[in-house]
């Protein structure tokens, strides 16, 4: 990679227990130069009494970013409920306000590429110039790069592109050799979302729970994290964030600043390795 990155702490990295203030502090304090936030904490930060421009503030005193959008979900129902509809909107909101450029999307129901890349399509017209980062997941309707990709391009939308996550890379049964994002344009990975996993996985009716309550940290597990990120570095993708992902119950139980300060310290140690001599992180080293 050719450019600085902003090294960004996920936003269901620390939970959503956390003021905004302390997410922001927690993050600062560890060596971070980037936040996440869902539509969720975004509105619990607001629930809170704090203004648009109050939560600017924050950010400028602790000279940090939000660097991270999500999630929008439901996209391809043919009847999306108002909530959905709201909370689309929502992320659109939040990267005009924070000066995001892209919006990270899952997909969890199961539709055909051609229905699914129509669907996308129009959610791209309505995000304008945001780039809508399409994620793959194994237990979702998207469950690996392959079909992720077929509905990017089958899209048509020079806005749609893909997000790749360690943990659903390994869990999806991808090996970390570029042959697998062979066909697939370098720009057209957004972003990239880094943890680890446990040796073996959870039963596959249960695979959401692994997810969303018992990642690792990266470099901590078997999911070979480096060879991820030299996998990134071969194909020549220059993400416009890094994000470290890591959904953990029992590291979130140690409190945000312990979280925040662990998962740094394992993210820049495989930093390290891949790129040597980028010290405290992506945003200190061209990466």
């Amino acid at each position: 990679m050719s450019k600085q990155i902003p090294l960004t702490i996920s936003s269901w990295t620390l939970g959503d227990q956390c003021t905004f203030e302390e997410r922001v502090a927690a993050a600062k304090k560890a060596g971070f130069q980037g936040i996440g936030l869902r539509a969720e904490t975004y509105v619990d930060a607001r629930n809170e009494g704090l203004t648009d421009g109050e939560l600017l503030e924050i950010l400028n005193r602790y000279e940090m970013q939000v660097t991270e959008v999500e999630y929008i979900v439901q996209w391809a129902e043919p009847h999306r409920s108002y909530e959905q509809k709201y909370k689309e909107q929502m992320c659109f909101h939040m990267c005009e306000l924070f000066g995001v450029g892209h919006i990270n999307c899952g997909l969890m129901e199961h539709y055909s590429v051609e229905h699914t890349a129509q669907k996308l399509r129009e959610l791209c017209v309505r995000a304008g110039s945001l780039t809508i980062g399409l994620e793959p997941m194994p237990y979702s309707g998207i469950p690996d790069v392959k079909k992720g990709w077929a509905v990017v391009k089958a899209s048509g939308a020079e806005n749609a592109a893909l997000i790749l996550d360690t943990w659903h890379w390994v869990r999806a049964g991808q090996p970390n050799d570029v042959s697998v994002l062979e066909g697939i344009p370098a720009e057209k990975i957004v972003s990239i979302q880094v943890n680890d996993v446990h040796d073996r996985p959870y039963a596959a009716s249960v695979l959401r729970d692994e997810s969303m309550h018992d990642r690792l940290a990266p470099g901590t597990g078997f999911g070979d994290t480096i060879g991820f990120l030299r996998m990134i570095q071969e194909k020549g993708i220059e993400p416009k964030t890094v994000g470290v992902e890591v959904i953990s119950d029992a590291i979130l139980a140690k409190g945000v600043e312990e979280a925040a300060r662990y998962v740094y310290a394992c993210m820049t140690e495989v930093l390290e390795a891949v790129w040597p001599g980028s010290g405290k992180g992506a945003a200190d080293h061209e990466i």
